[in-house]
């Protein structure tokens, strides 16, 4: 027999996977930081399994998510960028994934890691959400409404509050996997 997942993953195996070993898990490391926040950014009026699907061309693309390398793009690679068929090839998100590297790299100078930064906002603790359905899980919270504009303040872009609630959730700053779900009680202990 197998498990309940939350439903919006089942049918799709590259989905199902991100589902059981990624969304919800609490991360802490600055390089997969970045790296969804970048791909959360390029999500924005789009679908996730979208990303997904082109994800290993964006880690390609840019240089692995390393941040410093993003932060010092040259024209020229921006666009190389822009021609690469494998990622979402739109000016302004390109342009900010530079931009906002360079915003990313500034808030690690003032407070040694991007993660005791974003961490902050929820205490360092996964906020424990009881979801039932997903379909009535809010696009945004009070709280990722804070988080975006402190972030456009610090000069980040496509951080509108509904990215930084879905980049809060793939994260693991909240759990919202639906109690039903076997991965639940599994992000809770992570």
């Amino acid at each position: 027999m197998s498990k309940k997942q939350c439903p919006w993953c089942v049918g799709d195996a590259l989905y199902e996977k991100y589902h059981d070993l990624e969304w919800g898990v609490p991360v802490y490391d600055d390089k997969t930081l970045f790296e969804f926040l970048i791909l959360e950014s390029f999500q924005a009026g789009l679908s996730w399994i979208t990303i997904l699907k082109k994800r290993e061309h964006f880690r390609k693309a840019f240089d692995h998510f390393e941040v410093e390398k993003v932060a010092h793009y040259s024209e020229e690679k921006i666009q190389e960028l822009l021609q690469n068929p494998g990622i979402i090839r739109n000016k302004l998100k390109v342009r900010s994934a530079v931009s906002n590297a360079q915003a990313f790299i500034e808030i690690q100078k003032e407070y040694g890691s991007f993660s005791k930064f974003i961490w902050n906002y929820v205490n360092h603790k996964a906020i424990q959400n009881k979801v039932e359905d997903y379909t009535t899980a809010p696009p945004t919270t009070p709280l990722s409404e804070k988080m975006s504009k402190d972030l456009k303040k610090r000069g980040f872009k496509f951080v509108g509050p509904t990215v930084i609630y879905a980049y809060m959730q793939a994260v693991g700053m909240v759990n919202d996997h639906e109690v039903s779900c076997f991965r639940h009680q599994e992000v809770q202990v992570s």
